[in-house]
């Protein structure tokens, strides 16, 4: 099935300014919400703390139920409804990280039944120490690192045959990343330095293909990051998930179109990068459209119909597939376009070569 028409010659390559343009925006953008917002809101799974899902038999006072858990000193206690408000379902969260048996769950059971006078019933409870989640902060920080860090020796590998450079390249990194972490750096500005070194790397070592996939794949994350920051969603464990999920769909994407730049080049070696370029996107357009569509139609049924549960972490797919299938025509194959403008070679092959 071709959504888009065959012949179809959109000048993506020409108004890729454009699209730097709007890439800086939304990046700075991002950036500047994160240190406004004093970095990103972390959720229990990351800050600890406590968080304590309770039903009513029927509607209560958010004030009544902070009254109630002062008494068991939860004073201070964030309280918000959870799902539909005709469930009379509240979410409590505390930064205390407090012992939840049995004994505590009747506690917050009858305090918030006095201080409301009606029925509670405790849906879950879940605690995690401050320590723990300093842990898996660390852990989610670094599994994005490498997993950015192992996508371009397979992109090197795979378009560039530079499987031994990258992969030393790539070692070094790792070497230096732990060697760094012993001296207690702070790990996000451990990470950061780390990215910035990779594409000097790249850039250096004229790895093209992994330049334009890893550029694309650090605008995704940013740019997401940045907007569940600026809408006051918390991050998780599943946000971590969500975000792994969009670095391997943007590659996806990304990896067509780097496969028929590739062809594109050796069959049409008579016409320059920016055509070749231009075309690849042309000729990949309706598959591309038709993907991401379908996946569109699949996370809205999560974000509308699937929970309150569920919610962020569709929420954060949808931002992703978007901007990821953004980056993959405005921001990953025009790098390629970038590179040989700044006088990367871009080892297109010789008429005698592309006639074998």
């Amino acid at each position: 099935m071709e959504f888009i028409k065959p012949g179809v010659n959109i000048n993506f390559i020409g108004r890729r300014y454009l699209g730097y343009g709007i890439s800086a925006f939304l990046i700075v953008l991002s950036i500047l919400t994160l240190v406004i917002m004093g970095g990103p809101k972390y959720g229990i799974d990351f800050a600890g703390g406590t968080v304590i899902q309770v039903k009513f038999d029927r509607d209560v006072s958010i004030t009544d139920i902070k009254a109630g858990l002062a008494e068991i000193d939860l004073g201070g206690s964030a309280v918000q409804r959870f799902g539909d408000p005709e469930e009379n379902e509240y979410l409590v969260r505390t930064d205390q990280s407090v012992a939840t048996g049995d004994d505590f769950s009747n506690q917050v059971t009858r305090a918030a039944a006095s201080a409301t006078g009606a029925d509670a019933e405790i849906r879950r409870v879940e605690m995690v120490g401050p320590q723990v989640g300093q842990t898996l902060r660390e852990k989610a920080l670094f599994a994005l690192f490498y997993a950015l860090l192992f996508i371009t020796i397979y992109i090197s590998g795979r378009f560039e045959m530079k499987w031994m450079v990258s992969a030393v390249t790539a070692g070094a990194l790792i070497g230096a990343v732990y060697l760094f972490s012993l001296f207690n750096m702070s790990i996000p500005i451990l990470i950061l330095v780390a990215l910035i070194v990779s594409l000097i790397l790249f850039w250096q070592l004229h790895l093209r293909f992994a330049m334009g996939a890893i550029v694309a794949l650090i605008h995704d994350v940013t740019i997401t990051v940045g907007v569940f920051t600026l809408v006051g969603k918390e991050f998780s464990l599943p946000i971590v998930a969500a975000l792994l999920t969009i670095i391997g769909y943007s590659l996806n994407d990304t990896i067509i179109v780097f496969d028929r730049i590739r062809e594109n080049l050796r069959r049409y070696t008579r016409r320059g990068l920016e055509e070749n370029v231009n075309r690849s996107i042309n000729e990949t357009l309706s598959r591309t459209i038709l993907t991401s569509s379908t996946t569109l139609i699949v996370l809205l049924c999560l974000f509308f119909l699937g929970g309150d549960i569920i919610h962020d972490f569709a929420f954060a797919l949808i931002v992703g597939v978007l901007i990821g299938t953004y980056s993959s025509v405005f921001v990953a194959s025009p790098t390629l376009v970038l590179m040989e403008g700044a006088g990367i070679p871009t080892g297109q092959s010789s008429p005698a070569e592309a006639n074998g």
